[in-house]
């Protein structure tokens, strides 16, 4: 075991540029591999997998010849395995790499996310069912809502309408969305404390515009009363805002990420309106 790790020890001294460019890619492809298959019954085959791969490593590291002569055979016909029980999710996976590519499968899942909101509030103005919606992006939300229902559930249409319908449990307070899923429903936001938003503005805007202030998150809102569309960023409401608008503005925001000096000035501006 000791001449193992001097063994490694010694490969990691030696690397070059290629060598690092080489382990760069491959644990890319491992990462996308991985957040494919999370949540597919594939994920549960290759949690099993790899525990089998850490029971080759044991047994190769004690010398237990048995278990590798076992394994030895195991090898020969096991790449026609993984083949035959992963079938459905490496055509899946080839699908979706022909449609846009292994590093653009980000941006796709969030213009989906994009698009399926926008449905879903279009469907709540035009029947005057007021939602407030809320992206979270760099500063976590969870210091700032309360009484949340977690649901870590993939958004769609028809989830996001179910859950704001009146008399449902959860339709009272926010959804968060949070890594391109319903983390949250039935979230209370803080309300702004701005004196010159006028008194017409109810609690659902409020909150909107409070949490923008709090954070860099973006808000929605459906206004039950009007069937307006709004949405607060950075402490502003636009208010009776069209569907075109409001997805550039989202595609455009949340598109790119917050730079650190963005940031470093929105914990500037927090603490002085603390002081």
């Amino acid at each position: 075991m000791f001449e193992n790790l001097l063994w490694i020890f010694e490969k990691i001294s030696n690397m070059e540029i290629n060598d690092v460019i080489d382990i760069l890619i491959v644990a890319v492809i491992i990462y996308h591999l991985l957040k494919f298959l999370s949540g597919t019954r594939g994920w549960q085959i290759l949690t099993g997998l790899s525990l089998l791969l850490l029971l080759w490593l044991f047994a190769k590291i004690s010398q237990l010849q048995t278990v590798l002569w076992i394994f030895d055979n195991i090898w020969a016909i096991a790449l026609f395995l993984i083949i035959v029980v992963f079938q459905p999710e490496l055509r899946r996976g080839l699908a979706k790499l022909g449609e846009s590519g292994i590093f653009s499968y980000g941006l796709q899942s969030q213009k989906r996310v994009i698009d399926e909101v926008i449905r879903a509030v279009t469907f709540l103005a035009e029947r005057k069912i007021g939602a407030l919606i809320v992206f979270e992006r760099t500063v976590d939300l969870e210091n700032y809502v309360e009484g949340c229902v977690k649901l870590n559930a993939e958004i769609n249409l028809e989830l996001l309408i179910t859950i704001f319908i009146p008399q449902t449990p959860l339709h009272d307070g926010a959804v968060i969305i949070k890594d391109q899923k319903i983390a949250s429903a039935h979230c209370f936001l803080p309300l702004t404390i701005n004196p010159n938003i006028p008194k017409t503005i109810g609690t659902r805007h409020r909150a909107a515009i409070g949490i923008s202030e709090e954070t860099d998150a973006i808000a929605i809102v459906v206004s039950e009363e009007r069937g307006e569309i709004s949405i607060a960023i950075d402490g502003k409401l636009i208010r009776n805002i069209d569907v075109l608008s409001l997805k550039q503005n989202l595609t455009e925001i949340l598109g790119k990420p917050v730079s650190l000096r963005e940031q470093i000035k929105r914990k500037i501006k927090k603490k002085r309106k603390k002081v």
